[in-house]
């Protein structure tokens, strides 16, 4: 049985340079302590905010770069279920369609890095970004998708897709 844990709305931010690799963030902060990662975070509920104001706070919080609605593409919505046995998560998705030309600064939350999707393989990723989120990324990124990944401790992640879009 599913433990009763909070839930949390969040988003994550996929950016590319230039050179098409992906702006990532090494945590100093929980969840996922000393992991990259997308650059996020949670929705500010108590303004009613929504995922794309979200997206785009964030962004220009941890980057510096200020979007528009335009400028971003939700491919995805992953429901997690126990993650780290702490919460359930949703997390919406987004791809950002416009590059970000430098690295930003070093913030309270980590440093940042831009890495080639190849090599993100080779990096300390949370389990889930590694059996969920990237796969997800790489075959979804330009369409839609909603899944669920069940994080119970102890067990594989077990991914569960709930909707695709066809291609366009």
């Amino acid at each position: 049985m599913t433990p009763v844990l909070p839930y949390k709305i969040s988003v994550l931010v996929f950016l590319e340079n230039p050179a098409g690799e992906q702006l990532l963030i090494l945590r100093r902060q929980a969840p996922n302590f000393g992991n990259w990662s997308p650059i996020g975070g949670k929705l500010e509920m108590a303004t009613g905010e929504s995922p794309f104001e979200c997206a785009m706070r964030e962004t220009f919080e941890e980057t510096g770069l200020r979007l528009g609605l335009e400028d971003l593409h939700l491919f995805a919505i992953i429901a997690e279920k126990a993650y780290e046995g702490q919460s359930h998560w949703l997390m919406f998705l987004f791809r950002c369609r416009r590059r970000i030309d430098a690295l930003p600064p070093d913030i309270t939350e980590g440093r940042f890095a831009f890495y080639s999707r190849a090599a993100i393989d080779q990096l300390p990723i949370p389990e889930t970004d590694r059996a969920a989120l990237w796969p997800i990324y790489d075959r979804y990124r330009d369409r839609f998708v909603a899944l669920r990944a069940d994080c119970m401790p102890g067990r594989p992640v077990q991914v569960t897709l709930e909707e695709v879009t066809p291609p366009t």
